[in-house]
C-alpha cells in the first residue's frame, strides 16, 4: 500500500495568502532576525508554494518593507494612546519614551524589521511615509520645547534614542527579565526624557 499524501493546506485567497505570508515572515524574523530567513521557507512556513509570495512581493525586501510599515504604524497608535488626555507637553514626551520601550519589549519582530531591516528607502516609500506619520504626531508637542522646527526634531530624535537604546538594554537582558525588568526600563526612559528636556531648558 502507498504511504498517504501529505498535502500543504490549500483554499488561500489573495488576501489571506498575504497575511498569512507576513505572519509567517514575522515568526521568522522573530526566530531569527529579518536577515536570517528566505521567501520559500517564509512560503513553507505559511503552509503555500513557494512560487505563491511572487503574487503579492517582488522579492523578499518587499515584504519587508510591509512589515516595516506595519511597525512604523502599530508605534503611532502605542505613541498616539500613550499621549492621549495628558496635558502636559513633558509627560507626554516621558510618556512616548516609556511607550517606545514597552513597543520594543511586546513586539520584538516589529521592532527588527522596521529599525533593522536595512531597506532601501528610494525604493520602498511606504516605511517611510509611515515613519513620517509618527514624527507628525510627537512634533508638535516638541516644538513647545523648541525654537525651530530643526530644534524640535533634534529634540525629539534625543528623546527617542535614548529609549532606543534603553529597549535595546532590555532585550539584551542587562536590566533582567520580566514584567518588572519591563516596567524599570520604562521608568528609566520616562525619567531620562525629562532629564534632556531640563538639560535644554537649562542649556
Amino acid at each position: 500500500m502507498a504511504p498517504p499524501v501529505t498535502r500543504r493546506p490549500v483554499g488561500h485567497h489573495h488576501g489571506d495568502l498575504r497575511n498569512s505570508l507576513l505572519r509567517a515572515s514575522l515568526e521568522l524574523v522573530g526566530e531569527r532576525g529579518p536577515h536570517g530567513f528566505t521567501l520559500a521557507e517564509a512560503s513553507r512556513r505559511a503552509g503555500v508554494s513557494v512560487a505563491a509570495p511572487y503574487k503579492h512581493f517582488a522579492d523578499r525586501d518587499a515584504l519587508l518593507a510591509e512589515l516595516a510599515t506595519q511597525g512604523y504604524r502599530e508605534q503611532r497608535n502605542r505613541f498616539a494612546a500613550a499621549v492621549k488626555g495628558i496635558e502636559d507637553p513633558a509627560d507626554q514626551l516621558a510618556s512616548f519614551a516609556a511607550a517606545y520601550v514597552r513597543f520594543a519589549a511586546e513586539e520584538p519582530a516589529l521592532f527588527d524589521v522596521t529599525f533593522n531591516a536595512g531597506l532601501d528607502r528610494s525604493r520602498f516609500a511606504e516605511p517611510a511615509a509611515a515613519g513620517d506619520e509618527v514624527a507628525r504626531l510627537l512634533l508638535p508637542v516638541a516644538r513647545q520645547f523648541a525654537s525651530d522646527p530643526d530644534a524640535a526634531f533634534d529634540l525629539l530624535l534625543r528623546i527617542a534614542a535614548a529609549a532606543h537604546g534603553l529597549a535595546v538594554f532590555l532585550r539584551q537582558g542587562l536590566f533582567g527579565v520580566g514584567i518588572a525588568a519591563l516596567s524599570d526600563t520604562e521608568e528609566k526612559a520616562a525619567r531620562t526624557a525629562r532629564a534632556i528636556l531640563r538639560q535644554d531648558a537649562g542649556s
